[in-house]
């Protein structure tokens, strides 16, 4: 018998295997392409979340900069404003400190408020808590003949007074009148408005006060003042010329004085150079003496104008006199 093979059966198998590895393989190469198709969509997807990301990330840095530049910003201006106040404020001290009120900064020292001296001799109240204190006033100044004597012996004396000017005097003495002025002020003295023309019945028609006639009379001192010690100066103490006390209608200037923190100044002893028969110096000191015991607070009347050479000699007395009896000499301002 012949022995019969079966030819198809191997390659039948091998078929078969064949067709299923290539189902396999195709069905591997979907399941890859798929999970391809899955990575590029996920990496797409991460990607914009990524770019996503990054543009929010960039656009909070670029704000946070910004923030934190606007921030720095307001910080400068305001920095700079508060250097600028500090500037400004420095400015107007140094403005305020070339100011002089009667007297140069530097002599403030030595300087009584003439407000509170002007209450006291009103009320006749010369009391001053138990300490003495002694104004040297000298009026009708500047002349170039008495003053400068009265300057030196205070010089020499280490004492300071207050020079109460009229500005016909100082007119009248030229140049020379008004460098005895600045160096009154600068030898620390206060100076003080006494009116231009000294003349009642100007000032006082009728021996009632004329307001305007009085105010325009001192402005043009206070004028002279300014143009010879300096547009800085001014003083806010006058002495009427016959004294406050010996006009009618007075109450007009007292409102004025007020208003402007300003301060008439009498006085409550004197040496009596301007009055009755002429004295030597002698009789000046006696009557300086006289007229100051018994007061704590003691404004003293003199004159420093032309003719009053007896005042100048007898300084030196009324000077020893006050510093033996424990007063302290200001000036006011």
């Amino acid at each position: 018998m012949c022995k019969v093979y079966n030819i198809y059966s191997e390659d039948s198998t091998n078929l078969s295997r064949g067709g299923n590895d290539m189902r396999q393989k195709n069905i591997f190469n979907n399941k890859k392409r798929k999970t391809n198709n899955k990575n590029k969509i996920i990496s797409v997807s991460l990607a914009c979340v990524i770019v996503f990301a990054g543009v929010k990330v960039v656009s909070a840095t670029t704000s946070f900069f910004k923030e934190q530049q606007a921030i720095k910003q307001e910080e400068k201006r305001k920095e700079e404003e508060a250097k600028a106040l500090a500037e400004k404020k420095r400015k107007e001290e140094e403005e305020k400190k070339k100011y002089m009120v009667g007297v140069k900064n530097d002599a403030k020292k030595y300087t009584y408020d003439a407000t509170k001296v002007a209450k006291k001799l009103a009320s006749y109240d010369y009391s001053n808590n138990g300490e003495k204190v002694v104004f040297l006033t000298f009026d009708d100044g500047t002349s170039t003949t008495v003053t400068p004597e009265v300057l030196r012996i205070l010089e020499e004396n280490d004492v300071h007074a207050t020079f109460f000017v009229t500005g016909q005097n100082i007119e009248r003495g030229g140049e020379k009148a008004k460098e005895l002025l600045k160096e009154e002020l600068n030898r620390g003295h206060a100076i003080a408005n006494h009116s231009w023309s000294h003349d009642y019945k100007y000032l006082y028609p009728g021996r009632t006060l004329n307001l305007d006639n009085f105010l325009a009379d001192f402005k043009k001192t206070d004028d002279l003042l300014k143009e010879t010690l300096g547009k800085y100066f001014s003083t806010r103490v006058i002495r009427c010329p016959g004294g406050h006390m010996s006009w009618k209608g007075m109450d007009a200037l007292d409102s004025y004085l007020d208003e402007n923190k300003m301060a008439s100044i009498d006085w409550n002893a004197l040496n009596k150079d301007a009055e009755g028969s002429r004295k030597n110096a002698d009789q000046l000191v006696q009557e300086a003496i006289k007229t100051s015991e018994g007061k704590e607070m003691v404004v003293l009347l003199m004159h420093d104008t032309y003719g009053k050479e007896e005042t100048a000699k007898a300084l030196p007395e009324i000077i020893k006199y006050f510093k033996d009896n424990g007063y302290e000499f200001k000036t006011l301002s």
